[in-house]
């Protein structure tokens, strides 16, 4: 079960009436309840390496600029915001589930899905199968109210400003061996969750760094970014890989040196996501 003193998530509002912006970063979280590592087969270090670690730390500038920051405080391994609240693996539980449980999705077959199976190449998390009941305690305690806070805001941002721009942050680790990785991977879901002129902004805001940037390979964006992408209804959503090597140790999982580099080209990068969104609003409101 969770810890009741521990909030699922943080948002972080700007001053004012802010902006059509919202950062958000579901997979950053690093509370692991004692339940959960007593039930575990890995090590708090085993699991955590499967966190986007420290992408809200990067982003933690956005309110000052008028964007909204929303991060889950719960761990990825503990219960993975990005799925389906139900996208489950039949073989990881004791009883047969629900048949409204999407059972057959890539993603559970590859082991990874509301409740993860395996952490990458540490293999599985549980020695043994999970009872129903505590997957379905972690997607009402997690899933849940992350997903009913990100709806509010999305919906309150196209109340107040005729439309909503979501940034869905993510880190993506570096395979040793596998030759050359962008720096940045934009998941648009193929063009249908947010608008080309979108793309080419956070592309080119990156670009004008130095950095590398590719889309949607291998990243054409979660279940965040599918669900919430509706252009034609005002929102867009961009889903945003950031490798990292730029800013972290990937063996001590630490920050390095790096690190206030990428937080001040990510600041620049929301200060350009704000004009945009607030050239938006204007328009919707005309």
């Amino acid at each position: 079960m969770t810890d009741p003193a521990m909030p699922p998530f943080h948002i972080h509002h700007p001053d004012g009436a802010g902006t059509p912006v919202i950062v958000a970063s579901p997979h950053s979280g690093r509370h692991y309840p004692a339940a959960f590592l007593r039930m575990s087969r890995l090590d708090a270090r085993a699991l955590r390496r499967s966190e986007d670690c420290y992408v809200d730390q990067l982003f933690v500038s956005a309110p000052q600029r008028g964007a909204t920051l929303l991060h889950a405080t719960f761990p990825r391994a503990y219960c993975d915001a990005n799925r389906e609240a139900w996208e489950l693996d039949p073989t990881m539980f004791r009883e047969k589930l629900p048949e409204w449980c999407n059972t057959t999705s890539r993603k559970v077959r590859a082991g990874f899905g509301t409740i993860a199976r395996i952490v990458s190449h540490d293999g599985p998390i549980y020695p043994r199968p999970l009872p129903f009941s505590e997957a379905e305690a972690r997607i009402r305690a997690c899933w849940q109210p992350y997903h009913d806070a990100l709806a509010a805001l999305v919906a309150d941002s196209v109340a107040r400003h005729g439309c909503c721009i979501l940034l869905d942050a993510h880190s993506m680790p570096v395979p040793r061996g596998r030759g050359a990785q962008p720096d940045f991977v934009l998941g648009n879901a193929w063009g249908t969750a947010c608008s080309p002129q979108l793309t080419a902004l956070v592309e080119q805001a990156l670009l004008a760094h130095g950095h590398s940037v590719a889309r949607n390979v291998p990243f054409a964006g979660g279940y965040v970014t599918r669900h919430y992408g509706r252009p034609r209804r005002g929102v867009q959503a961009l889903q945003l890989e950031i490798s990292r090597a730029l800013y972290m140790d990937q063996d001590r999982l630490a920050p390095h040196a790096g690190f206030a580099a990428l937080q001040a080209v990510l600041g620049d990068l929301v200060d350009r996501l704000v004009r945009y969104g607030d050239l938006l609003g204007q328009q919707a409101a005309e």
